[in-house]
């Protein structure tokens, strides 16, 4: 039994990354149901949130879901949404047994579920993949435990650490299989965030492309003082994709509706240090529902994340090429006076990409 746990829970889990950077505020869950060792449904979190992963699965199953087994990768909901519990709708369906690999952090269900589910006559399952399954929902959980998004940053640099040249120019340190992994990236975020710096030098649209993505990320830029080009791509795009702009509380009021005229929406960050405050912009961005956020850096705004502890995965690419000590930095001063002081990062992935190497980091738990 536990090596067919293993196995369909795999497969559940792999169904609900489909969801991830589409179906925020909701986690991106993935279902199979099975029946006498036959897969009868499959489901996951659909764009927007909505249908849930178990009632894609139970769709697809019919009739076969009664006596069958649920293989869910967060516990099924209990509370009245915007659609009905999906704790209701697997008891309605007759399932004989649930598998899951966690509980829900979320207040509203955690644990109720699972109890309506047992009360209902329905054996629960729970540890099969927990960790697999904790990682792919550590932002949804961060956002319900700690109020705050999942924060990648990547960082495209030489192998120097340079992101631009002593004049600015970074297009493109690294080459074109490396840039469309960074759209396949940036695909799986609900949000895409940039500093004001990089905003105004390299004029991005900050969108996925030449995926077919069905929903784009939220384009987040954080400027104190909105001191961005409102005739620039991001500009012009404003009402064709979510364009959330994080400035200071004390932003020039004309650049604030002339913002919001063009489409944009304005979120007033408290100050601190003569910047955007991190961690009140994060909490604002989980209060807003997002659960993961792919930062672009520039190296401003990397060192803020870095020196509050705020980066939970870094992902480089790293080019075969140094452009010296005059070009830009990839990370701005982080005013470390001793290596202890540094955060520890732990590999979990080096490889090519193209003439480029990708690398995986992921924040280390004391």
């Amino acid at each position: 039994m536990k090596q067919t746990d293993e196995r369909f829970m795999a497969l559940a889990l792999s169904l609900g990354r489909r969801g991830q950077g589409n179906c925020w505020p909701n986690p991106a869950v993935g279902c199979v149901i099975v029946a006498e060792g036959r897969i009868v449904g499959r489901g996951w979190t659909q764009p927007g949130g909505r249908p849930h992963a178990e009632t894609m699965a139970l769709a697809q199953a019919g009739a076969a879901a009664r006596g069958a087994t649920a293989y869910v990768t967060l516990e099924p909901c209990s509370h009245h949404g915007q659609t009905p519990p999906c704790t209701d709708a697997l008891i309605a369906a007759g399932l004989a047994r649930v598998v899951a690999p966690l509980a829900d952090s979320d207040p509203r269900v955690s644990g109720q579920g699972f109890a309506r589910l047992e009360a209902a006559g329905i054996e629960v399952t729970t540890g099969v993949r927990a960790a697999e399954a904790a990682a792919d929902h550590e932002g949804f959980f961060l956002k319900t435990e700690h109020g705050r998004p999942r924060i990648t940053l990547k960082l495209a640099s030489s192998f120097d650490g340079r992101i631009a040249t002593a004049t600015k120019q970074s297009q493109w340190i690294t080459g074109p299989e490396a840039r469309r992994q960074v759209h396949a990236l940036r695909a799986r975020h609900d949000a895409v965030m940039v500093g004001g710096g990089t905003a105004r030098t390299d004029d991005p649209s900050l969108t996925v492309r030449d995926l077919g993505v069905t929903r784009q990320p939220v384009r987040v830029v954080v400027s104190r003082r909105l001191d961005l080009p409102l005739i620039g791509q991001l500009a012009r795009s404003a009402r064709k994709v979510p364009l959330w702009l994080c400035h200071g509380s004390d932003a020039d009021g004309d650049r604030m509706r002339a913002w919001r005229e063009i489409g944009a929406t304005l979120l007033a960050c408290r100050v601190e240090a003569g910047q955007v405050d991190p961690r009140d912009m994060l909490g604002q961005l989980g209060q807003a529902g997002l659960t993961r956020v792919f930062c672009e850096g520039g190296g401003a705004l990397a060192a803020s994340l870095l020196s509050e502890d705020l980066v939970d995965e870094l992902v480089g690419f790293t080019a075969g090429l140094a452009i010296g000590a005059e070009g830009l930095p990839s990370v701005g001063a982080l005013g470390l006076a001793r290596l202890d002081q540094a955060q520890r990062f732990v590999l979990v992935e080096a490889r090519a990409v193209g003439g480029d190497v990708m690398h995986r980091w992921r924040r280390m738990v004391a």
